[in-house]
């Protein structure tokens, strides 16, 4: 191990994580605009902006193992510079709409070019990191998630507040295709593309990536890996736990804002802190997950929280505020401890010709429950008037989802 070059963590970390940042600014800060005035301007209904802010993962849910398929089999590094550039010029156009139809076209369009991100920047991260490196690696690509919500939520709060939910999404649109020229020159591919690493370093890496693939399970093909339990229960799994997690973050800002008199820039101050326990969940998950090699403690246990958290906020009503936010926080940070040993899992019970179809059913399932939680938790809250069965959903869905992880990474052990 210790003749595994370091320098991979400085030079393809740093870049992969302000990636995925960048693409998660480009599809969370939709909640500010509805929290800030974009439903008035455009007279978009409750039950339309629901729509509108699941809208994304329905174009997400559809191209997922494509694009995976493409990343494993021919390029992650091209893939991803193309997506910059679209998701970065669709989520810009989004500032410009003036009416519901187009707003509803470039939301499910930015859900297409941005279906190929997470499991090609998997799969690339599983070329460069070993078994005993790759929850690690996997979390820094992730924390590109709640790190970004953290400063953009104070950011969209004070851009919506000063300039309009529009020239919030312009500002926040246009790096992501500035940044697609910085990726093309600082990524290669694959080790052997790397003219930074010494001939000794690249073969050691190689080997190592290589006598792991021989301890895995001969799978022939797609339609094989597809029918196995392990990938069926982690789709499902995955599912109820994006669920959870997409409801939340989707709606946040507003269960937040509804408060009595809270403005959008407090919100946005508050809707950070949830993030700040996230980052050090995740990190220590990732960390003692690598350490033990033990996926499943690090996986259901927090899942388990999080649905623990939003039964008792469910409990506590709206009879004091900030003791229901300090729950949220708490399922906040449960929720994306998790995803590191989450996604370390699948590349290790899977060969490497099916991992990338795999990584791509199983995240184009959690799109499909990251649509419900963000449509259903919306529709929930307009149609009750309150935030009580969005809370009960949520719970459900991560407690089946923690259930499910110890069934299904048993069975794959």
């Amino acid at each position: 191990m210790n003749t595994l070059a370091s320098s991979r963590w400085y030079r393809i970390i740093p870049v992969v994580f302000i990636t995925y940042s960048l693409a998660y600014l480009d599809r969370a800060n939709f909640g500010f605009a509805a929290a800030g005035g974009m439903a008035e301007d455009l007279n978009i209904t409750p039950g339309m902006s629901s729509l509108l802010g699941s809208l994304f993962f329905l174009g997400y849910f559809f191209f997922q193992i494509p694009g995976a398929h493409y990343a494993a089999h021919k390029s992650a590094k091209k893939l991803i510079f193309w997506s910059l550039i679209l998701w970065g010029g669709f989520a810009t156009a989004t500032g410009m709409v003036s009416n519901v139809s187009v707003l509803i076209f470039i939301r499910f369009m930015l859900g297409v070019v941005e279906s190929a991100v997470m499991p090609a920047m998997l799969i690339l991260l599983s070329q460069w990191f070993t078994k005993r490196e790759r929850s690690r690696a996997n979390t820094f690509l992730i924390l590109g998630n709640p790190a970004t919500v953290l400063w953009m939520s104070v950011l969209s709060g004070y851009l919506v507040d000063s300039l309009g939910w529009r020239w919030m999404f312009i500002i926040q649109g246009l790096p992501a295709m500035l940044w697609a020229v910085i990726w093309w020159k600082m990524i290669d591919e694959k080790p052997k593309d790397a003219n930074w690493l010494t001939e000794t370093e690249k073969k050691a890496i190689e080997d190592q990536l290589s006598e792991e693939q021989q301890g895995i399970k001969a799978v022939k093909n797609y339609a094989e890996a597809f029918r196995s339990k392990a990938v069926i229960l982690l789709c499902l799994q995955y599912l109820l736990w994006s669920l959870g997690l997409y409801g939340f973050v989707m709606w946040l800002p507003s269960i937040i804002k509804a408060a009595p008199n809270m403005d959008i820039v407090t919100t946005g101050w508050l809707s950070a802190v949830p993030y700040v326990l996230a980052i050090i969940a995740m990190l220590g998950a990732s960390y003692y997950s690598d350490k033990t090699l033990n996926r499943k403690l690090f996986i259901w246990p927090f899942l388990l929280v999080g649905a623990v958290a939003f039964y008792l906020s469910y409990l506590l009503g709206t009879s004091n505020f900030w003791l229901s936010f300090v729950l949220l926080v708490i399922a906040g940070g449960a929720m994306y401890a998790p995803y590191g040993p989450f996604f370390a899992v699948i590349t290790e019970i899977l060969p490497r010709n099916v991992a990338g179809g795999a990584l791509g059913l199983i995240n184009s399932m959690g799109a499909l429950g990251s649509f419900g939680g963000a449509y259903i938790v919306g529709y929930l809250n307009g149609y009750t008037g309150g935030f009580g069965a969005s809370y009960i959903l949520m719970s459900a869905a991560l407690l089946s989802s923690a259930i499910l992880t110890i069934i299904v990474i048993k069975r794959t052990a």
